[in-house]
């Protein structure tokens, strides 16, 4: 390393470090005040404690007194927030973690409060705040009026119809059009590099906050690469030297993080770690040199990534091809010697932020069904971007995964439900056969990822697996 970015590292440490103990310092004055009861001279009442799990609000009913304010704390094992319908909210909480919601300006009244990400109210997290109570709350009563033992005949009645409507509908979009029910916008295109004349390949991106239509109707403000959610699917060859030009037209300092992808230590994307922060309507240019083996990974933020990504600043990134078990016996199964890929894909997975519970950008019934004919060969990545896991579950057709991240496995093996974690990306083969036609539901096993009341929703799509043609009849081409 160069004496130059040696002194440049030490510089950025040594600044943390000062940070760190003023910090410490801080917090030792903060302290100090905080136990001596004579200085202090707050009379505001003492936040209410809610707790936020899965998925549940307890208690049921929040008392508060007027000017107060509630300590919600995140019991469960994924994000929650705490939002008052109409009013203010928490932003999302990671597992293990509280923040304090200031309701003083609240009138005294009776409310409604939910989680808002995506299938968690109609999981059970809703609950009732009373404004002007004791400031005390009563942990009787249900926090969902979802509960299915509480359910009426007519309502289970209004749930079959809206399953039945639901799908029909997507059926009949997916026979008019090859989708799901049309939406504007589409993520995952194939973004080609641009060789330029010093042997780079140029590829520019641009993140901004569009309008999005994650559902039919539903807009939301999205974080976008070049418009898209997720962002342009990049792919480059091993050995290829590349140059990233990204221009900042969001609101927020911008990086760049190469997930899974060898770079050097400057290229890697952590603003202020390793290089300077890229200010809204500035750019700022990477280069590097792409592993010389495949690997498979993903481009996001890193700075201020708990806002922009679950928004949908999101992409895959692909070096070269991770290599096919060609030949191999799993499971007694016998692969062919040289297997052909009919249909290559990334499936984004997501939880939270705007987009909210979604595969690649949309929500169930604007997924898009994939089609693949007896005998094909489909490959499909998981990315999860989210901030939980999903059991992403393939009805018949079993899935061979192939690949973990950037490695290709020694021993393949079939599920029929792979786990996909955070940061994390599986690569699966799908090959249908002759007696597996039909309209197969693929979809996050997590079942309030995947219904409501409403019908099928969210992280749900299909594998459309067309009959064989008959004699003399060409092939159903694949499509979707």
């Amino acid at each position: 390393m160069a004496p130059n970015q040696d002194r440049s590292m030490l510089a950025v440490f040594g600044s943390l470090t000062a940070v760190a103990a003023f910090l410490l310092a801080a917090v030792g004055i903060i302290v100090v005040v905080n136990d001596d009861g004579s200085s202090s001279t707050s009379t505001a009442a003492a936040p209410v404690t809610v707790t936020l799990t899965e998925f549940k609000i307890t208690p049921g009913t929040i008392n508060m007194p007027v000017g107060g304010s509630l300590d919600v704390v995140n019991g469960g094992t994924m994000a929650h927030n705490l939002t008052v319908t109409g009013g203010p909210g928490t932003p999302d909480i990671a597992a293990g973690k509280s923040a304090t919601l200031d309701l003083s300006k609240l009138s005294a009244g009776t409310y409604e409060v939910t989680c808002t990400i995506a299938g968690h109210a109609a999981a059970g997290m809703k609950a009732t705040l009373v404004v002007g109570g004791s400031g005390s709350s009563s942990s009787s009563g249900s926090s969902s009026d979802m509960a299915m033992g509480s359910s009426t005949e007519p309502d289970y009645q209004a749930m079959d119809t809206a399953m039945q409507d639901g799908a029909a509908a997507y059926l009949d979009a997916f026979t008019k059009y090859g989708t799901g029910v049309p939406t504007q916008g589409r993520g995952n295109q194939l973004l080609e590099p641009v060789a330029g004349a010093d042997g780079y390949k140029q590829i520019n991106l641009t993140l901004s906050i569009i309008d999005w239509e994650v559902e039919p109707g539903k807009i939301v403000k999205a974080w976008a690469y070049n418009d898209q959610v997720p962002g342009p699917w990049i792919k480059v060859q091993p050995g290829d030297k590349i140059r990233v030009t990204l221009k900042n037209d969001s609101p927020m300092g911008q990086d760049i993080h190469w997930h899974g992808i060898s770079t050097p230590f400057g290229q890697d994307g952590v603003a202020p770690l390793t290089q300077p922060m890229v200010e809204p309507g500035q750019t700022y240019t990477y280069e590097f040199t792409a592993p010389a083996e495949p690997e498979m990974g993903m481009y996001h933020p890193h700075n201020g990534g708990s806002i922009s990504v679950v928004n949908g600043a999101y992409g895959q990134f692909q070096v070269g091809e991770l290599p096919l078990p060609d030949g191999k016996t799993v499971s007694g199964n016998k692969l062919p010697d040289k297997i052909n890929i009919t249909k290559e894909m990334p499936m984004v997975l997501n939880d939270a932020g705007t987009i909210g519970l979604s595969l690649n950008g949309k929500a169930f019934p604007a997924t898009d069904p994939i089609v693949a004919n007896p005998g094909d060969w489909l490959k499909v990545t998981y990315h999860n971007e989210g901030l939980t896991c999903h059991p992403m579950h393939l009805h018949r057709v079993k899935q061979l995964v192939i690949a973990k991240e950037d490695w290709a496995l020694d021993s393949p093996y079939y599920v029929d439900t792979l786990t996909v974690c955070p940061g994390e990306r599986y690569t699966v083969l799908i090959n249908p056969t002759a007696d597996e036609t039909g309209i197969w539901a693929w979809h996050c096993h997590i079942l309030t990822h995947a219904e409501t009341d409403k019908g099928l929703a969210y992280m749900v799509t299909a594998l459309v697996v067309p009959p064989p043609p008959a004699r003399g009849q060409s092939a159903t081409p694949v499509t979707g």
